[in-house]
């Protein structure tokens, strides 16, 4: 695989991983009405892990990658299980527009620390398309009022986990020889932290099951733990073993500008003017990051089985 059409495949990756991320985002919202948190997160990643397993068999792909790191694997407690039983915790008590807007903070927390842990280069460019980018995103979601401080706290916590899974995970993705199996096993090590979690508020007396569950909420909870942990993982990995954290963050600014597209189709939200142009600041900056000459692109083994962007 040449250079150019793996860097093709590596972007085409980051912006189907943030429309997985933000159509996920629509589809909660009415899941997470009904649903527990902690329940949520299970179901989500039950749902997410059965789909994997039926398209990896289907396709003849292996479960497991025997060569992987096994702290690979593990990262799953980190991230999604850690970081979004947190992200859930926060949105109880706090706005999902400031929930969003707290996320912008990942890339930059990324930025940080690819520069310092993975000695990424960080140049001027990229750190004013960011900051493009973060004033696009706040002009997208922004809305007044102020946020519980426990919801914001909880939220930067699991933005924070977040974080360090992409460092640690760009680290050791190139040894491996495809995306799917360490999707499967980090999403399975996610389902044993959130079950743990159920278990925990089932002891301490808390809501584990529904009080009333629509045939929509329950096919809301599937469908955006397909979207939001499936899909979306699958996509992101793919890219990033293929170009650096730094880079691959500025994606993440893109899944507002998704989310807000799919309430917009799907839930009949409108949108301002001012929203209308921090979307545009927020897409002009990511395609320009993801354009910007020079990027190194590893080179992975390939497994011959399917295309790259779904490796």
């Amino acid at each position: 695989m040449s250079g150019d059409h793996a860097a093709r495949g590596a972007r085409r990756s980051l912006i189907l991983a943030a429309a997985s991320w933000g159509l996920g985002t629509v589809l909660s919202k009415h899941a997470v009405g009904e649903f527990p948190p902690a329940t949520l997160l299970a179901v989500q990643l039950a749902a997410s892990l059965i789909v994997l397993t039926v398209v990896m068999r289907a396709r003849g792909l292996p479960l497991r990658d025997r060569a992987a790191p096994a702290a690979l694997g593990r990262l799953g407690l980190l991230n999604p299980g850690l970081a979004y039983a947190l992200s859930l915790l926060g949105l109880t008590s706090i706005t999902a527009s400031l929930s969003v807007l707290l996320w912008t903070v990942e890339p930059i927390l990324i930025l940080v620390l690819a520069g310092l842990v993975l000695g990424e280069r960080i140049g001027p460019s990229l750190v004013v398309l960011s900051g493009l980018a973060l004033g696009g995103v706040a002009l997208l979601v922004y809305e007044p009022g102020e946020g519980a401080v426990v919801g914001v706290a909880l939220t930067i916590a699991g933005i924070a986990c977040c974080a360090v899974y992409t460092v640690l995970g760009r680290r050791w993705l190139g040894t491996v020889d495809a995306t799917a199996p360490v999707v499967v096993a980090q999403q399975a090590w996610a389902l044993v932290l959130a079950a743990g979690l159920v278990g925990v508020v089932g002891l301490l007396g808390g809501p584990v099951v529904p009080a009333t569950m629509s045939i929509e909420g329950g096919l809301s909870a599937v469908a955006s733990g397909v979207l939001y942990y499936g899909a979306a993982y699958w996509f992101y990995l793919s890219a990033l073993r293929r170009m650096p954290a730094s880079s691959a963050a500025a994606s993440f600014y893109l899944i507002p500008v998704f989310g807000v597209a799919g309430g917009l189709v799907l839930l009949g939200e409108r949108l301002a003017l001012m929203q209308w142009i921090g979307a545009g600041a927020v897409l002009l900056a990511v395609v320009l990051i993801l354009r910007r000459p020079g990027e190194p692109v590893a080179q992975p083994a390939s497994t011959g089985a399917v295309p790259a962007v779904l490796e």
